[in-house]
């Protein structure tokens, strides 16, 4: 063997090592900037809100005070109240949203004249912003010129005019509807691309065992797309427990805290009075309450994967 055959062999093992050290360094500068965005715009403000939780801070002036936020709002029944509230206009949003949405995928699945135009009809209320879909439905929930109000004169269900939002039950109800209106389209979205994806032959030996359109809907389209419909209900329970632009431009929270949730009850304890520590506390007791959430129906998606053997 010549020595520049040994040099060569020799060699090889640190220019491969130079190769592996250079392809980390490589790897580690492609996701260096993800990592500093989530460092500055989710690490940062997250610890910083932690920090303040331990305070009485104000906009003048701050103070260590300990686990004391903690200790009031934990023996704090308003507190409880207001999270049984925002678990329950979770819970039946996120209901409504999943039916609601099933129903319109089944719908715009269907092969009809016209298919396409229906699609793209349904995105309105998901694609215009927020806010201006809000100021719609505060007109309509007027009582002295709002269209709800008026029709359910004109058809005998009301004796006069009706403020919706007036009043606590039909306000909290009231915004629940405006929530399944704007999160509706991208559910029946995500599941109408989920029974594309099923598998036609199933439908087509059901046919011809004589299975009707309900036997394999239920027998068929449901435990196939069972996965999307898991995953699209914890996504749809985050977005909505978190929902503050719907509630705070419809009521505010009113009246009389009836449709306050957690996020509106941090929003108005930091920003409305002031109390930026008693706030953060608010807002690390939602971070931990939709952690754990998230953690038991992560739990739970992963058994229905196990079920229908999704990877």
């Amino acid at each position: 063997m010549s020595d520049q055959m040994v040099s060569d062999t020799a060699s090889a093992p640190a220019v491969a090592r130079r190769r592996g050290l250079s392809e980390t360094w490589f790897a580690w500068l492609l996701i260096a900037p993800a990592v500093l965005f989530t460092a500055v715009i989710v690490a940062w403000p997250l610890l910083e809100t932690v920090r303040l939780s331990f305070t009485d801070a104000t906009i003048n002036s701050e103070s260590w005070v300990g686990l004391a936020n903690y200790h009031e709002l934990l023996g704090s029944a308003k507190f409880y109240v207001v999270v049984g509230r925002t678990f329950f206009w979770m819970a039946l949003s996120v209901s409504l949203k999943l039916v609601v949405g099933l129903i319109g995928a089944s719908l715009l699945a269907a092969a009809v004249p016209g298919r396409a135009l229906f699609r793209a009809l349904i995105m309105p209320p998901w694609v215009i912003p927020i806010a201006i879909g809000c100021i719609g439905w505060l007109w309509l929930y007027n009582g002295q010129f709002g269209f709800i109000s008026g029709m359910g004169q004109r058809l005998g269900l009301l004796d006069g005019p009706f403020e919706f939002l007036a009043y606590k039950r039909s306000a909290f109800y009231s915004a629940i509807v405006t929530d399944v209106w704007v999160g509706t389209p991208m559910v029946s979205l995500f599941f109408l691309a989920a029974m594309q994806g099923v598998n036609r032959d199933l439908y087509e030996a059901a046919w011809v065992d004589g299975a009707g359109r309900w036997y394999r809907f239920r027998r068929i389209t449901i435990p196939q797309i069972m996965p999307t419909i898991i995953s699209m209900a914890l996504l749809s329970a985050i977005w909505t427990f978190n929902s503050f632009d719907i509630i705070y431009i419809l009521t505010q929270g009113g009246p009389r805290g009836g449709t306050t949730t957690m996020i509106i009850d941090a929003y108005k304890t930091a920003f409305g009075n002031y109390n930026l520590g008693e706030g953060a506390t608010r807002a690390v007791a939602i971070v931990v309450l939709l952690g754990l959430f998230s953690l038991a129906y992560l739990n739970i998606l992963n058994r229905v994967n196990r079920h229908y053997g999704v990877k």
